[in-house]
C-alpha cells in the first residue's frame, strides 16, 4: 500500500485527492495546522479512513517529524493562503506559507528522504498580466498580486529542488478550478450560492467587481487526477492543466442565474469594493502537454460545471430550511 502526504487536506483540492488516492488504495497522510478551530467539513465523509497529523509550513521540524514517522512515498503540497484579495492584504504572511512553505518542506524531503516525489500546487496566477494567449508552460510570468508572486517563487524553487537535488519534484500550473466544495469567499461559489439563496427567498442581491475579468474554469476533481498522473510518470515535469476554454464573471453569473430560470440583470449590483488593486483580465490554459504525456482531458463542460455548483447549493440550502423549520416546529 503506497502512502501518500497531502499538506492542506480540508481544503477543496486535499480532499478530493483524497477521496481519489483512497479509490488507488493509498494510505493517506493529511496535514493540519494546529488552530483554535480546524473545518474537517469536507473530509469529514473520509475522516476515518485517513490519518491527521498536526504540522505547518512555518515550522520546519514538523515537516521533518512528519516524513520521518510516516515515510511516505509522495506528497502532495496543496497547502496555502490561497485567497488572492486577501495576499493585498496580508502579503508577508501570503509569503511565509505560499513560498517560503514550499522550501521548507523540499528541503525536508531532501534531508529525510530524497527519493519521495513532490507534487507542487502552482497557479495560473503566476501569468497574471499575460504575455500570450493561451498560457503554457514556456509562458513567462507576470504576476499580479502578491499570491501570483509567493506561487512563482514556489514553482522555481521546486524547480530548483529538481536539477540541484535530483529530487522527482513536479509543479502542476492549474488554471480555476471549481466544484460545491470551493469556498464561499471565491467569486464562483459566492455566485453560485447567492443564486440559491435568491431563488429561495432567502436574498435579494448579489455584489461583485469586475464581470469582464475571464477565466478557464474546470472540475476540481478532474484537476486532482492530473496531480497525481503527474507523479506516476518516468520522468518528473511541470504541466498546465486547463480546459482551453475562457469565460468571464459574467457569463458565469448568466448561466447560474438562468439555470434557476431568473434574469441575473435584476439582482447583481457591481461593488467597487471587490475590484482588485491590480485586475488578472485574462487567463486560459494550453493543456496540450498534460494530454500528450498524461493523457489527461478534462471531463466536465463550463455549463456542466455551474449546475454542478447551483444544484449542489439550493439542496445545501433547501436542507437547512427543512432543518429550522423541525426546529422550529
Amino acid at each position: 500500500m503506497p502512502t501518500a502526504l497531502i499538506t492542506g487536506v480540508t481544503g477543496q483540492d486535499g480532499s478530493y485527492l483524497a477521496d481519489f488516492l483512497l479509490e488507488q488504495g493509498y494510505r493517506v497522510i493529511g496535514m493540519v495546522r494546529r488552530t483554535s478551530t480546524i473545518n474537517f467539513d469536507r473530509i469529514k465523509h473520509i475522516q476515518d479512513r485517513i490519518e491527521i497529523v498536526q504540522g505547518d509550513l512555518l515550522d520546519q521540524m514538523s515537516l521533518i517529524s512528519i516524513l520521518q514517522q510516516h515515510r511516505p512515498q509522495e506528497v502532495y503540497n496543496l497547502a496555502a493562503q490561497s485567497f488572492v484579495p486577501t495576499s493585498f492584504e496580508q502579503p508577508v504572511l501570503t509569503g511565509e506559507f505560499t513560498a517560503l512553505g514550499v522550501t521548507r518542506i523540499l528541503d525536508a524531503i531532501r534531508i529525510v528522504d530524497p527519493t519521495i516525489r513532490f507534487y507542487q500546487a502552482s497557479s495560473s496566477e503566476m501569468f497574471g498580466k499575460v504575455h500570450e494567449v493561451p498560457q503554457r508552460e514556456t509562458t513567462p510570468f507576470h504576476p499580479r498580486s502578491p499570491y501570483g508572486v509567493a506561487k512563482v517563487y514556489g514553482h522555481w524553487i521546486t524547480i530548483n529542488y529538481r536539477e540541484s537535488y535530483n529530487i522527482y519534484a513536479c509543479s502542476g500550473i492549474l488554471f480555476n478550478h471549481e466544484s460545491p466544495r470551493r469556498g464561499l469567499e471565491f467569486v464562483t461559489h459566492k455566485i453560485t450560492n447567492a443564486v440559491a439563496r435568491i431563488k429561495l427567498g432567502l436574498e435579494s442581491e448579489l455584489r461583485l467587481g469586475n464581470l469582464e475579468a475571464r477565466r478557464d474554469w474546470g472540475y476540481a476533481p478532474d484537476y486532482v487526477h492530473a496531480m497525481w498522473l503527474m507523479l506516476q510518470q518516468d520522468q518528473p515535469d511541470d504541466y498546465v492543466v486547463a480546459t482551453g476554454e475562457t469565460h468571464s464573471v459574467r457569463e458565469f453569473v448568466e448561466e447560474a442565474f438562468s439555470y434557476v430560470d431568473l434574469d441575473w440583470q435584476e439582482f447583481v449590483i457591481q461593488d467597487p469594493r471587490f475590484y482588485r488593486p491590480a485586475e488578472v483580465d485574462l487567463l486560459v490554459g494550453d493543456p496540450a502537454q498534460a494530454g500528450a504525456k498524461l493523457g489527461w482531458e478534462p471531463s466536465v463542460s463550463f455549463k456542466e460545471l455551474v449546475r454542478i455548483m447551483v444544484e449542489a447549493d439550493l439542496k445545501d440550502w433547501e436542507r437547512r430550511i427543512k432543518q429550522d423549520a423541525v426546529l422550529n416546529a
